[in-house]
């Protein structure tokens, strides 16, 4: 068996043990009891959870975005790149079969995710308020992502990389359900709740507000 094959199998087994954990979590989450609103809803849930999925995300809804819209775009970017990333992941078996120039426009994208997260890893360090706030896991979790979005920019321009590629996406996905990195997931949950509470207290923007 080559290098490759192992170091891939390695990460199919880390990829099947993230989502058996992911899974695990979100059970006992779902099994969790949940506070009770007794208030009368004065809107719209819907429009409430619609908008938090949408508008409500977009850097002009949050002060903290409006004031800083480069750290903002800048954690736009890493994301993207994490998603370029874990689509190569997926792709990796294929990749070659791809044209030299789209691979290195490829190899671009992901080194640009990984030049963004080490720009967060380096602001977190530098900036006394996100210094403050940080944990080691905070620092560990975006240095690692980093990692992995540089090594696949080096896998797609030295194929002869690809198991270094594997290797570091296999602890990534190991070390995701017990890190920070979990809240891929649990975001999701945070905006459905956070958008029904607002909907049915009829305390959304005007131009999109329900009221019954």
């Amino acid at each position: 068996m080559s290098l490759s094959l192992f170091t891939g199998f390695l990460t199919g087994l880390a990829l099947i043990f993230s989502v058996a954990i992911f899974i695990w979590r979100l059970r006992l989450y779902n099994q969790l009891t949940r506070h009770v609103d007794r208030a009368k809803p004065k809107g719209d849930v819907k429009s409430g959870v619609l908008y938090a999925y949408t508008t409500g995300m977009a850097p002009w809804a949050k002060e903290s975005t409006r004031l800083h819209m480069l750290s903002y775009l800048r954690g736009v970017a890493f994301h993207m790149g994490i998603f370029l990333g874990l689509g190569l992941l997926l792709a990796s078996p294929w990749i070659h079969l791809l044209p030299a120039v789209l691979r290195g426009i490829l190899a671009v994208g992901a080194g640009a995710g990984a030049v963004f997260g080490m720009v967060g890893f380096a602001m977190r360090l530098m900036e006394h308020n996100l210094r403050a706030v940080s944990t080691k896991d905070d620092l560990f979790a975006v240095l690692l992502v980093s990692l992995f979005l540089a090594v696949a920019a080096l896998w797609l321009s030295v194929p002869d990389a690809l198991p270094a590629f594997y290797l570091v996406s296999a602890v990534m996905l190991v070390y995701a359900p017990f890190s920070k990195i979990r809240h891929c997931i649990f975001f999701a949950y945070s905006r459905l709740y956070y958008g029904k509470f607002i909907g049915s207290r009829a305390v959304l923007p005007h131009s999109q507000q329900v009221v019954r």
